[in-house]
């Protein structure tokens, strides 16, 4: 499993450097696992970078992962009562991992990277300056490979 953590960590961060953003590095790098072709996974996940366009709420890179989980334990058929508590409960204790993974206390973008509210539109450019400011590129990592503790892979 471990060779696998690595391989999934290492390939997030592959598609984040490519210029993707977090949550599209996260549902890129396990679409072939869920059944997503990639064109779709980049679509779909491509609203929720910068913790959802920019506004710094949830952090992307967990709501990929969230969304990943989805496609494995999420409910389908609307009258069954018992998937959407076994979806939550999953969901739940990934985000405690998360949490504990990058020792902070929150999945909040804006709080795990030390800024304030949301963020203009336009992304800062894709420098060695930005990688080395900020932690994203190893949060991203961190949540893809991550998912083979969840993913029964």
């Amino acid at each position: 499993m471990e060779n696998l953590k690595k391989e999934k960590y290492d390939k997030a961060v592959a598609y984040f450097k490519q210029g993707y953003n977090c949550s599209q590095s996260v549902v890129a790098s396990w679409c072939d696992e869920v059944g997503l072709d990639l064109d779709t996974a980049l679509r779909i996940s491509c609203g929720f970078g910068g913790g959802m366009g920019r506004l710094r709420e949830v952090c992307g890179a967990c709501t990929g992962a969230f969304m990943i989980l989805g496609m494995k334990y999420g409910k389908i058929n609307g009258v069954d009562m018992k998937a959407k508590p076994k979806n939550y409960e999953v969901i739940q204790a990934f985000a405690k991992r998360f949490k504990e993974e990058n020792g902070k206390d929150t999945i909040v973008c804006r709080e795990m990277l030390g800024l304030v509210g949301p963020s203009v539109p336009m992304p800062a450019e894709r420098t060695e300056e930005y990688y080395r400011k900020r932690p994203c590129a190893e949060i991203i990592g961190i949540a893809s490979g991550l998912l083979c503790e969840f993913m029964n892979v």
